[in-house]
């Protein structure tokens, strides 16, 4: 991938260290979720917990695959993807576990709408499709826990 002079061979879209920095930040953020979701999965106990318990662990396997796609652009941009996660926030209840997460959701949400516009903007149609259809599935997520926010 990387030509003699160590740079990026020609007709490699270059990316602005702030669209790289947001990338990072995505993935920190797709690996803390993807974490804190599963550790919710395994930890919540209960009746309610048959509901969710499911739904947590689908979303968590989605999100890991979110941060390898992310991760294999940043890094063909010729950025390094980040191994840190964001802090991740188990929860003690139910009711806070999926506040938390809809919470989350919105951030991410945000985020990738603005690395939509900011990659179209430099002309890299393959990153702002890449997070379109990722956006898809993280407002799925959110409609989910908002959802089930409204049973409990």
């Amino acid at each position: 991938m990387w030509n003699a002079s160590g740079g990026l061979p020609k007709g490699v879209p270059m990316a602005s260290k702030k669209l790289l920095g947001m990338l990072n930040d995505a993935i920190a953020g797709e690996l803390q979720v993807a974490l804190q979701y599963m550790w919710q999965h395994v930890q919540w106990k209960g009746v309610k917990h048959f509901a969710v318990k499911d739904e947590f662990k689908t979303i968590g396997i989605e999100e890991m695959k979110h941060a390898e796609a992310i991760a294999e652009r940043l890094f063909y941009l010729g950025g390094t993807p980040t191994t840190k996660p964001e802090p991740i926030s188990v929860g003690s209840s139910l009711k806070e576990m999926l506040t938390t997460d809809k919470k989350d959701e919105e951030e991410t949400i945000k985020l990738y709408r603005e690395i939509i516009a900011l990659a179209a903007k430099e002309g890299d149609l393959t990153t702002a499709h890449l997070f379109t259809e990722i956006l898809g599935d993280e407002e799925g997520h959110h409609d989910t826990f908002q959802s089930l926010l409204e049973e409990i």
